[in-house]
């Protein structure tokens, strides 16, 4: 088994071009403030940050670009301070932002926005989050008002439908398994984890001879789940698949299009020290082997659909330890 601070690297590693497959993260954080984060970051990445809006940084390297952001629409666009504004207003709004930009810098999350990296340049994001970790950032566990999450957007090695329905297929059967190893306790008690998909759509996909061509897909998926808020979100993907018929169901300004899947954790357990970025893409990468491992997703997909059925064993087992015991005896974990 690899180190645990160590980022695995799954077998396919290439798109169907043979260029390295990339990944995008997203880390949400407190402790910090915003211009002490913007720093640090610059710092780390060793490239000044350039200011690019109110509570909006990014940091230009030979990797990409990265943003430093307040995860907050309202409050990055809100200026007391306009000129526009009469001078009394003015007056009065620049004391206010200070009381404003205080506040929300310890409720609203801190966000760090990775450009697209390759897969065997993630140990670089490891060492930015340990990083962040030691300069003091804060995760869920701190408080009950917080809810961070980190978000990865992994390229798919093909846009085929019948690639993407194994990867949803791979992360249906694992969602609990996954949901076990990445909720806190604290986030149970205060909120709720974020759906995969809805249930008749998971047993959909899971059955044997579903084998939908693209346009078939994205319908089946949006007639119920015409939603961003999902675990694993695929509106993105069909954005960038097919613009037009996602706006049959969907019409939303923040939806991104990418050729990637859009993975949300509900929880960034980022002032932990037992935590580490690895620790969630290695999961991911479970992922990944069993989606491209036709002989195991056959025999996870048949378990998963037993699960369903009401008999003892089901009412003595969970789920997530039966996933957890096959992944063991198969090697993956």
């Amino acid at each position: 088994m690899p180190n645990a601070d160590t980022c695995r690297l799954p077998d396919v590693q290439t798109t169907h071009t043979g260029e390295e497959r990339r990944v995008g993260v997203e880390v949400e954080l407190s402790g910090l403030g915003y211009r002490d984060l913007v720093d640090l970051v610059s710092q780390l990445l060793q490239t000044p940050a350039e200011s690019e809006a109110r509570y909006v940084s990014r940091v230009t390297t030979e990797l990409g670009t990265f943003a430093i952001e307040l995860d907050s629409d309202p409050i990055k666009e809100l200026d007391l301070t306009d000129e526009r504004l009469p001078e009394s207003i003015r007056e009065i709004g620049g004391q206010a932002m200070g009381v404003i930009d205080a506040a929300a810098e310890r409720i609203v999350p801190l966000e760090v926005v990775t450009p697209a990296i390759p897969f065997s340049r993630l140990q670089e994001v490891e060492s930015l989050v340990d990083s962040l970790h030691l300069a003091g950032a804060q995760g869920s566990r701190e408080a009950i008002y917080f809810a961070f999450g980190l978000q990865l957007n992994p390229e798919l090695p093909d846009l085929e439908a019948g690639t993407i329905v194994r990867y949803l297929q791979a992360f249906a059967a694992l969602y609990d398994w996954l949901k076990s190893r990445h909720q806190l306790d604290i986030s149970r008690k205060f909120t709720t984890y974020i759906e995969p998909w809805h249930s008749r759509y998971s047993e959909q996909i899971m059955a044997d001879d579903y084998a939908p061509d693209r346009e078939s897909l994205m319908r089946d998926y949006l007639e119920l789940n015409p939603t961003r808020n999902r675990a694993l979100d695929l509106l993105p993907l069909f954005a960038h698949l097919d613009k037009a018929l996602l706006d049959q169901y969907v019409q939303d300004p923040r939806i991104k299009s990418r050729p990637t899947l859009h993975y949300r954790l509900p929880d960034c357990d980022i002032g932990n020290p037992e935590w580490h970025f690895s620790n969630v893409w290695n999961d991911w990468v479970v992922v990944e082997q069993i989606a491209n491992h036709a002989e195991h997703l056959a025999e996870l997909r048949a378990a998963f659909r037993d699960s369903q059925k009401f008999s003892f064993y089901n009412l003595t087992h969970s789920w997530p330890e039966m996933t957890s015991q096959w992944l063991s005896d198969k090697g993956y974990v």
